[in-house]
């Protein structure tokens, strides 16, 4: 039977309409429900692209036993962090201050009066399951103790906050910036840190405008390798353009593969700014291809743009945009696949998971005419596959972004399509969302 789920609009809540768990929407209902029983809230936040929401509603969701465990001890209520980011930043920011990070899906436990008192991300069923008895019996035997943390974490969320005011930064604040920065620069890989490695869409256009105000060639160098780094390795789409959300690994090898639209926006912007700053073909290749993506996946028939597409299809990740040289054979026959395999990276042990490999271009091949044909052969095989699901939520702010965009690059590219695509996009926006 379907739950309360099933009235629902957001794609991410529908998926979650036939499970056992008697899940409300978030709301006055809900929180009347758990006061009459006096039993603590189970909020679950994520988003219908998300691969690790799935795996979670899959092991536990789906589950009969661990549904029953849900539906005895708590009131559970499922909330779209796309849908509803109000209620996604709020217990983002308890479950960040409570673990020191942060994630999707996200798990919070609340009092009935709302009071965040214990946070986590994914668990996997038998970990949850665990949980789910411990939190019941410190709700139960400890019911003071438990209601006293959520009122500690409510009083520190609720403290004063200190809001930058003032100028803006200085060339001394800006300089110092660029400093940090490097200080953190993985000069092998391109990007910040460790993995994983999210793409510092932000940070690149920061650099390009940095150097284009002091000619700092550290600047313009962090810029130009991370971009490259990341339109050559297996976080770009290298045959249908666009960008996965993040790489599991430092080199940008193997993404987490949903494609969300606010990250490729950004990114559309930083490559144009790249190219107009550089002149670097490269970026102007990956700042139009990104584009077309946009426009030809996540493209609306009202005009706007959907907010992502799935991790998963046929409930395996990634398994749209993975390739095995056997199926580079199948798809190209047996010369062009040994020559597709050597220029994508695709090796009989794989790169990815199950001996499948992720598709890179660290080089750009030599004969041009070949690569286009190999690569729309490709396309054409991709397109025989299980596509991945599209949420098509339209996002006010993120929409904003893609108007912008397409609208830089229209400009700066001599595209008027892309112009034109960013104003019927605007005038949705205007017209639907703005009163």
């Amino acid at each position: 039977m379907p739950n309360r789920l099933a009235e629902a609009t957001s794609p991410y809540l529908l998926q979650h309409a036939g499970n056992p768990v008697d899940w409300y929407p978030w709301g006055e209902e809900a929180f009347a429900e758990a006061r009459r029983r006096q039993v603590p809230i189970l909020l679950s936040v994520g988003y219908s692209a998300c691969h690790w929401c799935h795996v979670m509603a899959h092991e536990s969701f789906e589950d009969p036993t661990t549904a029953q465990m849900m539906n005895a001890g708590f009131v559970n209520i499922k909330v779209d962090r796309e849908e509803r980011p109000d209620v996604d930043a709020v217990h983002m920011e308890a479950t960040q201050a409570m673990t020191g990070q942060g994630g999707w899906p996200m798990t919070v436990f609340l009092t009935p009066d709302g009071a965040p008192f214990y946070c986590g991300t994914y668990f996997p069923r038998e970990h949850f399951q665990r949980l789910l008895l411990g939190v019941q019996r410190a709700w139960s035997d400890e019911h003071e103790g438990v209601v006293e943390q959520g009122r500690r974490v409510v009083d520190a969320l609720s403290g004063p906050r200190s809001v930058g005011r003032g100028n803006a930064p200085g060339p001394e604040v800006l300089d110092e910036a660029v400093e940090r920065l490097s200080r953190d620069y993985d000069d092998a890989n391109g990007g910040f840190g460790g993995a994983p490695k999210f793409p510092p869409s932000m940070v690149l256009s920061f650099l390009l405008a940095q150097y284009a105000r002091t000619g700092a060639e550290r600047s313009r160098a962090m810029a130009e390798h991370t971009a490259e780094a990341m339109a050559r390795g297996g976080m770009y789409d290298q045959l249908g353009g666009g960008f996965s959300r993040y790489s599991v690994d430092a080199r940008w090898v193997v993404p987490h593969f949903e494609k969300m639209l606010y990250d490729n926006a950004l990114l559309l912007r930083a490559y144009t700014r790249l190219w107009r700053t550089t002149g670097d073909p490269l970026a102007r290749r990956v700042a139009l291809e990104t584009a077309d993506w946009m426009v030809a996946d996540l493209r609306t028939g009202e005009g706007g743009f959907a907010s992502a597409l799935d991790a998963d299809t046929e409930g395996e990740e990634g398994r749209y945009y993975v390739w095995t040289p056997a199926e580079l054979r199948n798809a190209l026959g047996e010369e062009d696949a040994f020559w597709a395999a050597e220029l994508f990276g695709v090796t009989e042990e794989g790169t990815f998971e199950h001996g499948y490999s992720v598709l890179q271009l660290r080089e750009d091949p030599e004969d041009s005419a070949r690569y286009e044909r190999v690569r729309a052969a490709l396309l054409q095989a991709r397109a025989k596959r299980v596509r991945p699901e599209r949420d098509d939520k339209i996002v006010a702010a993120w929409n904003g972004l893609a108007v912008a965009g397409l609208a830089e690059a229209g400009a700066l590219f001599e595209r008027p399509d892309l112009v034109e695509r960013a104003r019927e996009a605007a005038d949705l926006i205007a017209r639907v969302h703005v009163s």
